[in-house]
């Protein structure tokens, strides 16, 4: 038999075990919640670290009429006491809120409706119900009622849809229900991005509270999300929530691959000689005390590797949304807070206070906040407690550390560009011959910048990053064509330009070591005259040729002409 497909984008349970996907077994996680289980529970957890895989099994689990077959050979198979009492014993509503999203209020009432309408409509045969009367089944008929394609609910429905599907549930089946809530500070954070938000706290406050807080028919309920958002905002008298932040020990095993996961994965797949690279890559998140991997970016990476052996590691999980978190914190940073993304980059650790509750109308408040969201959302991750709330703060991996400089390189460039007399008279420094100016204005750019000082990493890597910032200086000149890494003469060399008065210019960067920023710039040029990157100018029809050879040691640099 061949080897199981691995589930790529795929968090439904069900449709991962009928198709015999490969599987990593977290059906302990029911163990822990039917052992642990408070009336809400909530559980926040940085995106694609399976949070709505654990929320469709504990579907797949709990709901009557459910196919027992998918948990054969699984862990919670074993706890035979368990399933006899459980498995498949309640009646589950399961929503997820990751699509409630809008440009206005209106709308993402809509895209509410829409699931709830969606949920309710799964349980049709409450119209024939014998349990239900005829007013009970009338409520029922309100949820699911259409008008030219929409659900007519109002909001007052709307915020009260899960606890009416609930009572009438409960009185069919004669047991309590419970409800399972994926992604639900989403809404939140599409509202406070396009300005109706206090709107939508409003709505969502509502609808919890009706959900969770007085309804005698709930068994449990089970919610996710990424950020804890502040019960001031909207759980609001919600006095039995549990809360399982990235912090407790208690779950931390059952969201993302331990190191035995990717291992067995790795062995299973004959990859296990990728493990140093999937280390480096995607592991170093640390929840409560364990160790964890990001499951997305595993999957991918082993994914694309079975498809080409020469496949190099990719940011999977930056690029599944946004990374506007890491703009907006490093728009904010001052001298001091440019400083410490400089010891993370450079694979330090940072203690900061941590505030698990927070509404998003706090998180321009502070800085702080801001530091509070890069961890619960993944991009930071501790390293163990100071004390009380203070965390020791660190880049989990080379994927996050490559996004943080990314998005730093980004920020210079537009900070850089802003001063357009400025950043021309730099950009005529070099067909001029004008080293001394270059230099000058290059350490100025780099004294108000973040700069790469990292010990942990290969000096390539470096010379990357401030290569990358100084072609973004020299793209301001849109006339002229710059080539980066282009093959010439019999090498590849850093950055060729031919300027529009036929003037080629050829720059070597070098990350210097120390102080020896002299030697590195001779260094350059001597590899200029080596590998005769000028060649291609040459061929081009450069009338004259200027040579640079560029050293740069965190934030200092030497510009030498050759």
């Amino acid at each position: 038999m061949g080897r199981k497909r691995l589930p790529i984008g795929l968090d439904s349970f069900e449709k991962i075990r009928e198709n015999d996907f490969y599987y990593v077994d977290k059906t302990g996680f029911i163990v822990e919640l039917l052992h642990n289980w408070g009336e809400v529970n909530l559980f926040t957890r940085p995106r694609r670290f399976g949070k709505s895989l654990n929320m469709s099994m504990l579907k797949a689990f709990f709901e009557i009429g459910c196919n027992q077959a998918l948990f054969e050979g699984l862990h919670i198979s074993r706890e035979e006491e368990l399933c006899k009492a459980y498995m498949g014993q309640f009646p589950v509503i399961a929503i997820t809120l990751k699509g409630v999203d809008g440009l206005t209020f209106e709308a993402a009432c809509k895209r509410l409706k829409d699931i709830i309408g969606t949920e309710a409509e799964r349980f049709s045969f409450l119209l024939e119900s014998k349990r239900l009367t005829k007013n009970e089944k009338q409520k029922y008929r309100a949820l699911i009622d259409l008008e030219n394609g929409c659900y007519t609910m109002d909001e007052v429905l709307l915020s009260s849809g899960l606890q009416i599907l609930s009572a009438l549930l409960s009185k069919h089946y004669g047991r309590k229900v419970i409800i399972l809530i994926d992604e639900y500070d989403v809404p939140l954070d599409k509202a406070f991005q396009a300005g109706y938000y206090e709107e939508m706290v409003s709505l969502i406050r509502n609808l919890l509270g009706n959900a969770l807080k007085t309804n005698e028919y709930l068994q449990f309920a089970v919610l996710t999300g990424c950020l804890r958002i502040s019960k001031e905002s909207i759980f609001t008298g919600l006095n039995n929530l549990k809360v399982h932040t990235i912090g407790d020990a208690r779950y931390d095993e059952y969201f993302g691959f331990t190191d035995e996961d990717v291992k067995t994965l790795l062995n299973e797949y004959h990859l296990i000689d990728r493990l140093d690279t999937v280390r480096e890559w995607y592991d170093g998140y640390q929840f409560g005390n364990v160790a964890v991997y990001c499951p997305w970016d595993v999957i991918n990476y082993c994914d694309a590797v079975l498809a080409d052996g020469q496949k190099e590691p990719e940011n999977y999980w930056a690029n599944t949304s946004g990374n506007g978190m890491i703009r907006r914190f490093i728009d904010r940073a001052n001298q001091q807070t440019r400083n410490e993304i400089e010891q993370l980059i450079a694979g330090e650790s940072i203690t900061k206070a941590i505030n698990m509750e927070l509404t998003y109308s706090e998180l321009d408040a502070s800085i702080d906040h801001l530091w509070s969201v890069l961890f619960t959302t993944g991009y930071l991750t501790q390293r163990g407690r100071a004390e009380g709330k203070r965390y020791h703060l660190a880049i989990p991996n080379r994927e996050i550390r490559e996004l943080f400089i990314s998005q730093i390189q980004v920020w210079f460039q537009e900070t850089t560009r802003a001063d357009a007399p400025r950043i021309a008279t730099f950009c005529r420094a070099f067909p001029d011959g004008d080293a001394a100016l270059i230099e000058e204005m290059l350490n100025d750019y780099l004294w108000n910048a973040i700069s790469i000082r990292d010990t942990s990493v290969r000096n390539t890597m470096k010379e990357n990053f401030y290569h990358g910032m100084l072609l973004g200086l020299l793209q301001y000149e849109d006339n002229w064509l710059i080539k980066s890494n282009a093959e010439s003469g019999e090498g590849f060399s850093d950055i060729l330009i031919e300027t529009q008065s036929r003037i080629g210019i050829v720059i070597e960067v070098k990350y210097a070591k120390e102080n020896d920023l002299e030697n590195w710039c001779m260094e350059a040029l001597d590899q200029i005259e080596r590998n005769h990157y000028e060649a291609r100018l040459v061929e081009d029809g450069m009338k004259s040729i200027l040579k640079y050879g560029i050293a740069f040691y965190k934030k200092r640099c030497k510009v030498m002409q050759g």
